[in-house]
């Protein structure tokens, strides 16, 4: 199993169960995961992009090394996030960038973001956009979930570009609107279950998408593990859905950035 959306370190809010590496990697392993796609707590708060990218990369490397695939943040908005984003692909060898951008004071279509993702493209990164990362009903600084209606244009000016869309409601409801709609059917776009909520959720998200693009992500560790993995076994896919939404997706992906 492949989960690719879990964070390292501390969520700014308050303690979690694993929120130390040894302890996520572990708790990860024993329900059988075998790859864990990681972002780090820190990006959301912190402006040393280059310090948040350095200490997940070694973290990645002493507590789960061929385990833990360090995804690195950049933020368009500070100064010279192009070497971040260099450093992120050159330096620590990463697979992929995780972006927050309601975190950090933009749109999607801002042109600096429109301007990394068209760079991370042509490096052949894999795009994580965690539209959300919690509730607003339980924040303590109300913080909105980002719009993901200006990808609608993008993902088809870029297609080169993989995106993961993370943490994120209604991709399902009938009433998303033409935008959602088109980023539904995009073929360069993939989408996580770690808030796609609801009976039946998981099958409504595979027959408005695709099944070639729903990927397990757990959202660990705010979230727990096997509320992901329950939806699975809830679903009662066909065997060779699940795996290739529990690992054979992801590792497509993977294949197509390398």
């Amino acid at each position: 199993m492949i989960d690719v959306n879990v964070n390292l370190f501390r969520w700014p809010y308050r303690r979690l169960i694993g929120d130390d590496p040894q302890s996520l990697v572990a708790h990860l392993r024993a329900r059988g995961v075998t790859q864990a796609w990681a972002g780090s707590y820190e990006a959301l708060l912190c402006r040393d992009m280059a310090g948040v990218n350095l200490r997940l990369a070694e973290a990645c490397r002493r507590t789960g090394p061929n385990f833990l695939l360090p995804f690195g943040c950049v933020n368009p908005k500070l100064p010279d996030w192009q070497e971040d984003l260099r450093r992120c692909h050159e330096t620590h060898r990463m697979a992929g960038i995780r972006l927050y951008p309601n975190y950090h004071g933009y749109s999607l279509d801002d042109p600096s973001c429109i301007q990394l993702l068209s760079d991370a493209a042509d490096r052949k990164l894999i795009v994580q956009i965690a539209l959300s990362m919690e509730d607003t009903r339980t924040q303590l600084t109300v913080i909105q979930p980002v719009d993901p209606s200006p990808l609608s244009d993008l993902l088809q000016h870029l297609p080169h570009l993989r995106l993961v869309l993370l943490n994120k409601r209604g991709w399902t409801d009938d009433d998303a609107g033409e935008n959602i709609a088109r980023i539904r059917n995009a073929r360069n776009a993939y989408f996580d279950i770690a808030m796609n909520e609801g009976v039946g959720g998981l099958e409504r998200l595979i027959a408005a998408t695709s099944p070639t693009r729903v990927l397990f992500g757990s959202h660990s560790p705010f979230f727990y593990f096997e509320s992901a993995w329950l939806k699975v076994r809830s679903a009662a896919l066909p065997s060779n859905q699940e795996q290739a939404l529990c690992e054979g997706n992801a590792r497509s992906l993977i294949g197509l950035t390398s």
